[in-house]
């Protein structure tokens, strides 16, 4: 029996982003750095290997984590 995967992508929004957050996002992974380099292969990754729901679990989860943790020093 197949298990019926559970849809993370409609609902309510829990979080918001701004424009200048998004072209920021952009400029760092299109930009030709270490950062660049390791956005892109972070992202290439979960596209090949992960169904659309799965990255979107992921992605809710990174910005999760990120809102309920502390800026280190070297960031």
């Amino acid at each position: 029996m197949a298990i019926k995967p559970i849809d993370v992508t409609g609902g309510e929004s829990v979080y918001c982003f701004n424009q200048y957050q998004m072209t920021s996002a952009f400029e760092l992974a299109e930009s030709e750095s270490e950062s660049g380099e390791r956005v892109r292969e972070a992202i290439k990754y979960l596209e090949e290997g992960f169904s659309r729901n799965e990255r979107a679990a992921a992605a809710f989860l990174v910005i999760d984590h990120l809102m309920k943790s502390k800026e280190t020093p070297d960031e």
